[in-house]
């Protein structure tokens, strides 16, 4: 129990701390990306305004000098991550049918031809800006032909791939040693919780021992007592607590057994096990007319306590007659599934609320719809059920539908 909650608590603190990293990671790299993207896009409108055909340029003399700008603007001042960028352009004739011009500095990393049939399929797309081929591209209509203008986009994708790789694994290295201290932080949190858990079952435990010794001498007593004076209704009333009392104690005990003494296994044949519990309650479930209907697959054997699982069986039987509907049949099932010996008991009942399907299996917890009963039953049978299961490293649930009630437990195979 104590297991689940360490990783419920450790899964808990993980999910939320990648989550946030994840988070934080996808916002930083967005940022980033899209402050570069802008910035190389800003870039690009500068080429775009700078750029003259060969023919319009200013004669050498000033090379290398952008031209000057038209009446009324103020001059063009380049910043160092301009001046310092690869950009190519393709002039096309105004149906992009014909180039007029390629500027392409870097021959070595595109031909000309290429970045001519790149611009060709831009203008041909119709779209405006973009990217293709590690290149930000931009399309503009200059007066009298289209320029489609490239910038290199290598090295801004590099430097994105290497922060995004470096902060991958420095994240993950930070990721696992918050794992670690999640789990030093969860047995921090649940030790108390345990160690009240096991005083209690210590209580328990002592308590029956303790109380044994007093319902055996009260027992005796109200048998010499009664053959002395006879029947009598107060003697008759304390015998018949003293057996309440004693039959208390001695579910007690068994759930302290069962939950701290780890029972002796051995192979068993489940099939026959059930079985042969499952035919004494037939009679009795005859009597309260509600007929109980048998399905159990043969040659199902898991390893096992032979008194624990017949408990087991019994209790879930008992809790069906007791709270079954009269007139109704109660089915028990027993079939191999996904490894596993499903072992299932259903009667016709009303339905339990979703918020006491969680508690039945607690101690001495007891629906209202049970508290008009015989006063054998201190709600703890599903506790001791729940304990039995467990040990066998099954599990057990209930589930209602359709006006069915059904407790399923789960055994693996043997």
């Amino acid at each position: 129990m104590f297991k689940k909650s360490r990783r419920k608590i450790v899964a808990s603190i993980m999910a939320v701390l990648v989550l946030l990293w994840i988070g934080t990671l996808c916002i930083i790299y967005a940022c980033s990306y899209y402050e570069v993207l802008n910035r190389s896009r800003d870039m690009l409108e500068r080429h775009i305004k700078q750029y003259r055909l060969s023919w319009e340029r200013p004669m050498p003399g000033g090379h290398g000098e952008p031209p000057s700008p038209g009446r009324g603007e103020p001059p063009f001042e380049n910043p160092p991550a301009y001046r310092l960028s690869t950009f190519y352009s393709v002039a096309l004739s105004t149906d992009g049918t014909d180039v007029l011009e390629v500027s392409n500095s870097q021959t070595e990393m595109y031909a000309d031809d290429e970045l001519a049939e790149i611009a060709r399929e831009i203008v041909n797309s119709g779209s405006r800006d973009g990217m293709k081929r590690n290149l930000i591209y931009q399309m503009a209509d200059k007066g009298g032909y289209l320029l489609v203008a490239f910038m290199d986009n290598t090295v801004m994708q590099e430097s994105m791939t290497t922060l995004f790789r470096y902060t991958l694994m420095f994240g993950g290295v930070v990721i696992l040693a918050l794992f670690f201290l999640a789990v030093y932080l969860a047995r921090r949190i649940v030790r108390p919780l345990e160690e009240s858990y096991e005083k209690q079952k210590q209580f328990i435990s002592d308590a029956g021992h303790e109380l044994k010794t007093p319902v055996s001498v009260v027992n005796a007593n109200a048998e010499l007592l009664s053959r002395e004076i006879g029947d009598n209704q107060w003697l008759d009333n304390i015998r018949y607590e003293n057996d309440r009392m004693g039959l208390l104690v001695g579910q007690l005990l068994e759930l302290a057994r069962t939950e701290q003494v780890a029972p002796r296994k051995e192979h068993l044949d489940f099939s026959r096990l059930v079985g042969g519990e499952a035919l004494p309650f037939e009679s009795v479930a005859y009597e309260k007319e509600m007929p109980l209907r048998c399905e159990i697959k043969e040659g199902l054997y898991v390893s096992g306590n032979d008194a624990q699982l017949k408990q087991l069986v019994a209790i879930l039987l008992d809790n069906a007659l007791r709270h079954g509907e009269k007139g109704k049949e109660i089915a028990l099932s027993l079939r191999a599934e996904r490894g596993s010996a499903a072992l299932s008991v259903i009667n016709a009942g009303e339905e339990i609320p979703p918020e006491q399907r969680k508690q039945l299996f607690e101690q001495f917890y007891r629906m209202d719809a049970a508290r008009n009963g015989d006063g054998q039953h201190y709600g703890l049978g599903l506790s001791i059920a729940k304990a039995i299961t467990e040990v066998h490293g099954g599990r057990i649930r209930v589930q209602c539908s359709g006006g069915k009630i059904e407790f399923a437990v789960r055994i693996p195979l043997d």
